[in-house]
């Protein structure tokens, strides 16, 4: 390994572990990381500005200012309420309900903005019977987190997968003639939400009863202005369909997410007083957006395409060549499986994007067909996260907000008996599904452990 390699290995190492362990703010030590790699000749400044993908971005500052706007109409306070009266009362249903309504919330909307959107509707019932919330609450982050990566526009693990693929809103549903992301995290999800619907029923929240003949009435107050609401949600839809119509339109999946904010935004500021829409005001908004985790992803890119300048990335990718030569079946199970723990204890963003680009070497240098590798790395990334609070900021705000609703900390045990069976459950789950659509017919078609 060269003396450059050395350096660049080393101040990402550093970088990682200094995020990890949080002794300063993470987008400071990410910063500082881009920040030594130019000024001790890895990268020029001019090449750490091109490795950031501003399509990523500006798909993340878009999505995320729409799904603000969303979270103002009271629409998820309304779907919550209305889970509780399907519940009919049960708080374990309730639970697995809201909890599994914010799985497929979070396929559009960050998993972060998802806890914050439906935390208070727990809180507030909560309140009303005094059953402990933390638990609760850490079942929709845990699920907020979960199915981000079923879609294109959840999370940011997808949106880098089509930063260094090109796979398209639909590819997440099917693609190469067999069921993606959406159905594999999808049926998933079902076996591990059911599951934990089973182990609520034996917890003490199954000793309350809630009184839901007034939910109906309660639900409605929630949305204070209709006509805003639907302002909202039509041009929250038309941006969703766009971007799933991108090769239609020919424009980046940024271009398009910014788009329909700026549309919205417009709307509210030509028709906004006309139409009685009352809309939040922008400066506001802007204000509410997660700066540091932009500037965090920001960093991290350009961290990546340090390591990237200076060849790092192909060595990684030849030294995992014997595993996929050997058998397509072991490859992938290896990279699942030593995955899942990394991301538990680590930043899984950073990861998976570095792993992205070794898979792409390792494809292009030797014929093989890295698909199997790609949604291998991106599932068990995505629910092996789910093990820490370092692995999810999704857990990290749920367990926060939980502790100081119910006044008390939890204890890690407390939390990894939670944490750990949602973890084992859906790894072992979409593991099984995964071989079976997208590892074994490649190896029938190939004959061999590879396809060519």
């Amino acid at each position: 390994m060269e003396s450059m390699q050395i350096i660049a290995l080393s101040i990402f190492v550093a970088t990682v572990f200094m995020v990890v362990v949080r002794w300063i703010d993470s987008v400071v030590a990410a910063m500082v990381g881009v920040v030594l790699m130019v000024m001790l000749g890895v990268m020029t400044e001019e090449q750490a500005f091109g490795f950031v993908d501003w399509n990523v971005i500006a798909i993340l500052v878009s999505i995320w200012l729409l799904a603000g706007y969303f979270g103002k109409t009271g629409i998820p306070e309304y779907l919550g309420e209305m889970t509780l009266s399907l519940s009919k009362g049960n708080v374990p249903l309730f639970v697995t309900l809201i909890g599994g309504l914010s799985g497929f919330i979070s396929m559009f909307i960050d998993n972060v903005v998802v806890v914050l959107m439906l935390a208070p509707v727990v809180f507030h019932i909560r309140k009303m019977y005094n059953f402990e919330a933390t638990g609760a609450i850490l079942f929709i982050g845990l699920c907020s987190n979960f199915m981000g990566t079923a879609l294109l526009l959840g999370d940011l693990p997808p949106q880098m997968l089509h930063s260094v693929t090109g796979i398209e809103f639909f590819g997440f549903i099917w693609q190469d003639g067999r069921p993606s992301s959406f159905f594999i995290l999808t049926l998933t999800y079902f076996v591990v939400v059911a599951f934990f619907y089973f182990k609520f029923r034996a917890s003490p929240m199954a000793n309350v009863k809630l009184d839901t003949s007034r939910v109906a009435e309660d639900a409605e107050s929630h949305i204070k202005n209709p006509r805003f609401a639907i302002v909202v949600c039509v041009v929250f839809a038309l941006t969703i369909i766009a971007m799933a119509l991108r090769e239609v339109f020919g424009v980046m999946l940024g271009y398009i997410a910014f788009s329909g904010a700026l549309l919205l935004v417009l709307v509210f500021e030509v028709f906004g007083k006309k139409w009685k829409l009352d809309p939040p005001d922008l400066e506001g908004m802007l204000a509410e957006l997660d700066w540091k985790a932009i500037g965090f992803y920001v960093a991290l890119f350009a961290l990546v395409g340090g390591l990237e300048s200076v060849h790092i990335l192909k060595i990684v990718a030849a030294w995992l060549v014997p595993f996929f030569e050997s058998s397509l079946l072991v490859g992938v199970s290896v990279l699942y499986w030593v995955t899942a723990p990394i991301v538990g204890v680590l930043e899984h963003d950073a990861y998976i994007l570095t792993m992205l680009y070794v898979i792409r070497d390792l494809s292009e240098a030797n014929g093989m067909n890295p698909w199997p590798l790609y949604w291998a790395l991106v599932w068990s990334g995505t629910l092996g996260s789910n093990l820490t609070i370092a692995g999810a900021p999704a857990l990290y705000v749920a367990l926060s907000m939980g502790e100081k609703e119910d006044a008390r900390k939890w204890s890690l045990r407390e939390f990894l008996r939670f944490s750990v069976p949602y973890v084992i459950i859906s790894l072992v789950v979409c593991y099984i599904l995964m071989v079976l659509v997208w590892v074994l017919p490649y190896m029938e078609e190939s004959g061999v452990g590879v396809v060519n």
